[in-house]
């Protein structure tokens, strides 16, 4: 499961928030999953930092504790100075320039497969550390994005002779795939599961 964040208003966020992790907590029932094999993990960033530590609380996981981990490779995708820190209205052009080509970095940014190099580092050191446990991913829009893109991408790779989920990954970093990061949009606070 994901969860996107933006924006600073914290109360109102923490409200809607709580809504989504009831909602993702009875998931969690239905499922049969156990709180004692959930992880989560996190940006670095204040925002997603805070997110997470709500998160931890409504479902009664010491934030201090093993269960909570932050991972400073699921951070923000950072754009460059030309757009970083600017208005969302500059968003559409950074996406229509990773759709043209996902492996060209905006002016001083990162390209999205900069990012799914990241991504990957991530996921290796959540596939050792957190075999047999549910993961909650705690991260910002373009991140989880991409993480949706290249993980729907290598699980339909799942019958390759690759059945490594990394040289899965590494099998898909291609234009066609990476460049279709958009399909997977999410809302504000939204609560999506990967696989």
């Amino acid at each position: 499961m994901i969860v996107r964040l933006r924006g600073r208003s914290g109360k109102r966020r923490e409200r809607d928030l709580n809504l989504w992790l009831v909602v993702g907590g009875e998931e969690l029932k239905e499922k049969e999953i156990s709180l004692e094999n959930v992880r989560i993990c996190y940006s670095p960033f204040s925002r997603t930092s805070h997110t997470a530590k709500v998160v931890a609380s409504v479902l009664d996981i010491p934030f201090e504790g093993s269960q909570c981990k932050v991972i400073p490779d699921i951070r923000e995708r950072f754009f460059g100075p030309s757009f970083e820190l600017k208005s969302h209205d500059k968003y559409p052009e950074i996406w229509a320039m990773d759709e043209k080509d996902p492996f060209m970095q905006p002016e001083g940014g990162e390209s999205v497969d900069d990012v799914v190099t990241r991504l990957t580092k991530a996921l290796a050191i959540m596939e050792s550390e957190f075999q047999e446990c549910t993961v909650l991913i705690v991260s910002h829009g373009d991140p989880l994005q991409i993480l949706q893109t290249i993980l729907s991408a290598a699980k339909e790779q799942a019958t390759s002779p690759a059945n490594d989920l990394m040289s899965r990954i590494q099998a898909i970093r291609v234009p066609s795939v990476l460049s279709q990061h958009r399909k997977f949009a999410l809302n504000t606070g939204e609560l999506r599961q990967l696989v």
